[in-house]
């Protein structure tokens, strides 16, 4: 293969993505980070967690920690189908479940044709957002999820000093 060709392809790279609704919005993550899909089930409150943490589920003998990401991106709640199923990723090596209301598909988009996010959403969720991309006449929000742990661990250490 020679230099023409290596170009070539990564020009024409592609992100594939498991897409979902919140809300009455589709968002977007890598499908490398999602492990699994599953259906709604009986979440374990845990004491003094965040609000946006709604606690943690046993799946398979591992205690899978579960975040609302509408709580999480202050999202208001839909009329239609709500909370039905939670999507099991794994960031930084550890698996968590977000919350969704419906999975919509598994999407590939090339990379160029995915938009930063403007700057003038500077808001708590733009960091989590690595861009936007159109999907058929929609617009699909693309989430970086390794944000979501990072600033966790800032939170906490901070109220550790």
């Amino acid at each position: 293969m020679d230099a023409r060709q290596i170009d070539t392809i990564e020009e024409n790279s592609n992100m594939q993505l498991v897409t979902f609704r919140l809300g009455i919005n589709e968002y977007g993550i890598d499908i490398m980070q999602a492990k699994e899909i599953i259906k709604m089930e009986k979440i374990t409150i845990i004491p003094n967690a965040p609000e946006y943490v709604e606690g943690v589920i046993n799946l398979r003998g591992n205690v899978i920690p579960i975040v609302d990401l509408k709580k999480r991106f202050v999202l208001e709640e839909s009329d239609g189908e709500k909370n039905t199923g939670i999507i099991i990723v794994n960031v930084h090596g550890i698996d968590m479940g977000i919350i969704i209301d419906s999975i919509s598909k598994v999407v590939s988009i090339d990379d160029e044709n995915i938009q930063a996010t403007p700057h003038m959403f500077s808001g708590v969720g733009h960091k989590y957002i690595r861009g936007v991309a159109k999907l058929d006449e929609k617009l699909l929000v693309i989430l970086e999820l390794s944000q979501l742990l990072e600033e966790e661990e800032e939170e906490e250490e901070e109220e550790n000093i």
